[in-house]
């Protein structure tokens, strides 16, 4: 739950280039999240 908790927090770097490689890591982690709740359906028959 901690990670969840600190991808709403505000970005930690200073420099643009790791604010970038910052959001990106936040983007990543959120669409795991994503693919991991979104059910597979596989026709039967």
């Amino acid at each position: 739950m901690n990670c969840i908790k600190l991808l709403g927090q505000s970005l930690m770097s200073r420099d643009f280039d790791r604010q970038v490689a910052e959001i990106q890591t936040r983007v990543a982690v959120l669409n795991r999240y994503t693919s991991l709740g979104i059910p597979v359906t596989v026709p039967v028959g």
